[in-house]
């Protein structure tokens, strides 16, 4: 999808409901008046073969929950917030992860095309708190330390052309796994309430690898 949105900080400075009007308008994509979706009228990408219905909760802790987008063919141009912030477009894997840091970091970072344009485009983030910045760390898959909690897997454009993000939410390097949260991949309820997903962690030589596929590494907050 190559449709671009207003950057963050454009959206953080208009009225509450404005970008989400402008961007319905321009799409014609109905918006409905309250702060939930309930009378949102879904493309049928949206409402057909769907592994769990478009906006159920799928998981995720009280604070960061995540939702079901259908599927990978659907999507629906409507913007969400939190605190007042843009967060990214219901229910993509970069909502959810911009969602992730803010709720559980307290930064936020800026737009992106496709979630794989993180690894190399964006190389801060900024805090909620003041609008002071804060560095970014690009970790390859094999480096020499494993990822930590808080860290954001960044998959390249192979996959689906746009790449995927998901969360680090649990590290167990003694028993080789990683378990992450995030929206968009499987859209199906989650085996565990804090994590959608757990992946095989292998050291050898030095280095660390998460095995799956396309994943690029790992993106963290510096000093943290």
């Amino acid at each position: 999808m190559s449709f671009r949105i207003p950057d963050s900080l454009s959206l953080r400075r208009m009225p509450r409901g404005l970008a989400a009007l402008l961007l319905a308008a321009a799409l014609a994509v109905p918006v409905p008046a309250r702060a939930d979706v309930a009378e949102t009228v879904l493309p049928a990408a949206c409402t057909r073969d769907c592994a769990a219905p478009w906006g159920e909760t799928l998981g995720g802790s009280t604070t960061t929950p995540a939702y079901s987008n259908c599927s990978a063919a659907c999507f629906v141009p409507l913007p969400n917030r939190e605190q007042g912030i843009f967060t990214g477009i219901r229910w993509q894997c970069v909502e959810y992860a911009r969602r992730w840091w803010l709720l559980n970091r307290g930064v936020f970072f800026g737009d992106v095309d496709v979630a794989a344009d993180l690894w190399l485009k964006i190389p801060a983030v900024t805090r909620a708190s003041d609008g002071s910045t804060q560095p970014l760390e690009n970790h390859d898959n094999g480096d020499s330390a494993p990822p930590k909690v808080g860290d954001l897997l960044v998959y390249g454009r192979e996959y689906l052309r746009t790449g995927h993000l998901a969360v680090v939410v649990a590290v167990d390097a003694g028993a080789g796994r990683i378990d992450v949260a995030e929206q968009n991949f499987l859209n199906r309820p989650w085996p565990a309430a804090d994590h959608a997903r757990s992946l095989d962690l292998l050291e050898r030589k030095g280095r660390w690898w998460v095995l799956d596929p396309y994943l690029l590494g790992w993106k963290r907050i510096a000093g943290e």
